[in-house]
């Protein structure tokens, strides 16, 4: 990254602060179509649907990540150790939680443990995005969060680029 995009990106860092990514997430997720955008990445495509949001909220900031800080390792290790084998027990309890209330409430404290382990990544991913670290303004000819998404997880399949398209139509610049 050159002086000028140091600059220009330190220049929004404010907003950053002043935007937290819980709220941003918690806002976007809720909006026509991306809640179902989200699970299709994630399900088909292994896409981590917090660093998916984190990057739709940077992309509502006017930035990029144009290459992955070392601290990143570690939130994706959080998620992978923490947050994926919340999830999976909590979708594997599914069918018996419909004919056991016992073991409804045990799925129903594994939704709530896998939201906090979610509010914490978002929490140590605006982190890293206060530092600024891998990132740089977006431009003209980079600004599709598609491009940007798509060679960041290697999407190919048409339900996957179009899930991308329906993300990109709801985000609202600053």
């Amino acid at each position: 990254m050159n002086e000028d995009s140091t600059a220009t990106t330190k220049a929004l860092w404010p907003q950053l602060a002043t935007d937290p990514l819980w709220d941003f997430a918690l806002s976007f997720y809720a909006r026509p179509g991306v809640e179902a955008a989200c699970l299709l990445l994630q399900d088909e495509a292994g896409v981590d649907v917090c660093e998916l949001l984190w990057h739709c909220w940077l992309h509502r900031h006017g930035l990029r990540l144009v290459e992955a800080p070392p601290e990143l390792a570690a939130i994706r290790r959080w998620q992978e150790e923490v947050t994926v084998p919340l999830r999976g027990l909590r979708r594997r309890l599914k069918a018996e939680a419909i004919r056991s209330a016992g073991v409804a409430h045990v799925r129903e404290q594994l939704k709530q443990a896998e939201l906090a382990a979610e509010r914490e990544t978002l929490a140590r991913l605006q982190r890293l995005a206060e530092q600024g670290s891998g990132l740089s303004p977006l431009t003209t000819c980079a600004s599709s969060l598609e491009i940007s998404l798509a060679s960041r997880w290697e999407l190919q399949k048409k339900a996957q680029l179009l899930a991308v398209q329906t993300l990109e139509c709801q985000l609202d610049p600053l």
